[in-house]
């Protein structure tokens, strides 16, 4: 049985004791969290309640936590965790800057503990098919992707913006989805009605002869979670609430008529819904880092990645606020 902690109860930090205390390789041995509602939320779950990470650390030996708190706390929480030889999964992005993330991970590698970030949609069923679907050549050359994810904000502390907050989903998508990095970026965003933070962006992601679109905001009072992916061979519709997937076959023909003119014919797309087997994102996330640890393997979501995520992040966010298009390599 791996012994493991929650620091964090806010929205996640709850699904994440939850999901636990479902897990049957797993002993949810305590909460910390200074807010009156997680001391319930431990009896809830029978499990033990601290105020602070610093104390439960101290007081409980422990496998494997979840980090759950603020991102700006994400630095100092996982090194206090990592120190004691504590496995951690820690929620995304992995820090509040690249510097820190990367200070994250060398701490882990010092200590070799298990690093996982928390880029939960990786785990979705609907990604992992689709991902196949491009590896097996279905929609041919990608050409374009565009993501959309928006909806209302959430109760955040003032210094968060949509870049940070909701684009390091998908920019993060990106890369594994063609399984490489992109070469320039292209990026707007400003605060409509947040003052000092960015609540709606545009990001343009240039991989080689692939361009990807992403699209964030706080201001939509709908939530749409969605990604298309056209390619030379076909297009694809992908919701990620709804765990959807769905493939329009291109029936594009090329010929050349009696005189050699060249023609193009278009026939109606064949459209089918792929197959996926739906499963809660999160509990194949944790499953996948308890695994992780008792094996002693890599998770599906490594430090590196979760690195990586928030440069590019960062990149997006000096490209808009210089209005210039900034190249990786500049300062990767």
């Amino acid at each position: 049985m791996l012994r493991a902690g929650v620091i964090g109860a806010g929205s996640m930090g709850r699904n994440h004791v939850r999901v636990y205390a479902e897990l049957p390789q797993v002993e949810l041995v305590a909460i910390a969290d200074p807010a009156g509602a997680a001391k319930e939320l431990a009896r809830r779950f029978r499990c033990r309640h601290y105020r602070s990470h610093a104390e439960m650390l101290e007081r409980e030996r422990l496998d494997a936590v979840s980090i759950a708190t603020p991102t700006h706390t994400h630095r100092e929480v996982a090194e206090a965790c990592i120190s004691r030889g504590v496995h951690v999964l820690v929620e995304k992005p992995l820090a509040e800057s690249a510097e820190e993330a990367e200070k994250i991970v060398r701490a882990a590698e010092r200590q070799g503990v298990v690093l996982a970030v928390g880029h939960v949609e990786r785990h979705n069923p609907a990604v992992a098919r689709l991902k196949e679907l491009v590896e097996q050549g279905e929609l041919g050359e990608v050409v374009f992707m565009l993501s959309k994810r928006v909806g209302l904000p959430p109760v955040r502390r003032r210094s968060d913006n949509v870049f940070l907050d909701l684009a390091v989903h998908d920019i993060d998508l990106f890369n594994y989805l063609l399984s490489r990095m992109p070469e320039r970026i292209v990026a707007r965003g400003r605060g409509v009605f947040s003052r000092g933070r960015e609540d709606q962006a545009v990001i343009l992601l240039e991989y080689g002869t692939t361009t990807c679109v992403n699209f964030v905001n706080w201001l939509t009072p709908v939530k749409i979670r969605r990604l298309e992916i056209t390619g030379t061979a076909g297009y694809s519709e992908l919701d990620f609430m709804n765990q959807r997937l769905r493939l329009y076959e291109n029936m594009l023909q090329m010929d050349y008529d009696s005189f050699g003119e060249f023609l193009i014919r278009f026939g109606k797309p064949r459209e089918r819904e792929v197959m996926v087997e739906r499963a809660e994102p999160l509990k194949l996330e944790l499953q996948d880092f308890v695994e992780s640890v008792l094996h002693h393997r890599k998770p599906a979501v490594t430090g590196e990645d979760g690195v990586r995520a928030v440069r590019l992040v960062e990149l997006a966010m000096q490209a808009g606020r210089e209005q210039r298009a900034v190249r990786v390599d500049e300062s990767w």
